[in-house]
């Protein structure tokens, strides 16, 4: 079977146990991808490498005619029974060439419809409109299944006419270590916000800074820690210059790349992702994990992360001032701190669990490729 991802460091971060257990189950398993640091590490795991001619964001005819090329003439010369495409553009490539090449079956994980399915006016409302005609194609292979991390991602393809009754697997996302993201003591001093990021405007970035000026403005007294890494390559994503004028302002105290997410959120008596959308986000579900109440936005992924009143907040996306409200709340409850952490530590322990996750995924293998 092949792994097809655009982003090999994407592996690695979200989809490396599954890879590992179906190779355990007895696949041959091959993973395809851009080149970049992470195939190092995933060649070192055993798994053998394909690089493709692929760029995360280009939308040139010509470049992206060519990777398609490449995509095909690889799955024509390796043959595999099976091929997995992880992210958008793979989803969409894979599709088309595992139609073209004959591939047995194909699995599309569908780990959220991207940035141009927060607005559907102007250039995005264009794209969109793309997107769609692209779904039909790719995933209209006769052996297939559709894997989403939540209902509103399914309900969009299938309305549009992407997906057929019966296609659609809903698997709540990529699935968390209990053991590695365990509750830990909570922390002394004042009451720490933390995000766990990558540094886009669409994760709501902005907004994570706008209200740590208001929390700091009306002298609530928080700490506000920001920790992710600059994406200058994607659209959305915030500049190194916006970035250093946050730092100097001082509101937050940004951390940069963290390796040790579940050490940051230690440290932390709240987790928040002001997301404008998402697939099902992973920080949350380890927030969850950690046992650490979450204040997150009513969006599609956001909401499907916690549940709304028990382990967490709500609060309405692109609203600064909400999301500062909700934090001070929390802030000043330290019970209900108690309470929705041990809440969210029991939701990762019954949904979220890495082996149920990994479980579900070698399910869907076996009803394609009939093992």
């Amino acid at each position: 079977m092949l792994f097809f991802i655009t982003n090999p460091a994407f592996l690695l971060s979200h989809r490396l146990p599954v890879a590992l257990a179906a190779r355990d189950a007895g696949y041959e398993v091959h993973v395809a991808s851009m080149g970049g640091p992470a195939v190092a590490q995933i060649e070192a795991l055993g798994l053998a490498h394909h690089v493709l001619p692929l760029s995360r964001t280009s939308m040139r005819p010509w470049t992206e005619a060519r990777s398609l090329w490449a995509v095909w003439r690889l799955f024509r010369r390796l043959r595999p029974g099976l091929v997995h495409a992880v992210t958008l553009k793979s989803v969409l490539y894979g599709g088309i060439a595992a139609r073209l090449a004959g591939v047995p079956a194909y699995v599309a994980a569908i780990s959220g419809l991207g940035y141009v399915f927060i607005q559907g006016s102007g250039v995005r409302g264009v794209l969109k409109r793309l997107a769609l005609v692209l779904y039909r194609l790719a995933l209209g292979h006769p052996n297939s299944r559709v894997i989403f991390q939540n209902t509103a991602d399914r309900d969009v393809l299938e309305r549009a006419g992407a997906v057929r009754p019966g296609q659609a697997v809903l698997v709540r996302g990529s699935g968390v270590d209990l053991d590695r993201f365990a509750p830990r003591p909570w922390p002394a001093g004042p009451v720490t916000v933390a995000m766990a990021s990558r540094l886009l405007h669409d994760k709501g970035v902005r907004e994570f800074v706008e209200a740590a000026r208001m929390s700091a403005a009306r002298g609530d007294g928080l700490r506000w820690r920001l920790a992710g890494s600059l994406d200058p390559d994607n659209p959305a994503s915030v500049t190194a210059g916006e970035l250093e004028a946050w730092r100097a302002e001082g509101a937050i105290e940004y951390v940069g790349e963290c390796a040790d997410v579940a050490g940051f959120y230690a440290q932390a008596h709240i987790v928040t992702l002001p997301s404008y959308r998402e697939g099902l986000p992973k920080s949350l579900i380890e927030a969850a994990a950690c046992g650490r109440p979450v204040v997150t936005t009513d969006v599609p992924g956001c909401r499907d992360a916690i549940e709304s009143g028990v382990s967490g907040v709500l609060v309405p996306p692109r609203d600064a001032r909400a999301l500062a409200d909700a934090v001070a709340a929390l802030a000043r409850d330290e019970a209900l701190r108690v309470r929705m952490g041990a809440a969210g530590r029991a939701l990762a322990e019954r949904d979220f669990g890495l082996d149920r996750i990994v479980r579900a995924h070698l399910d869907v293998y076996r009803a394609l490729a009939g093992r």
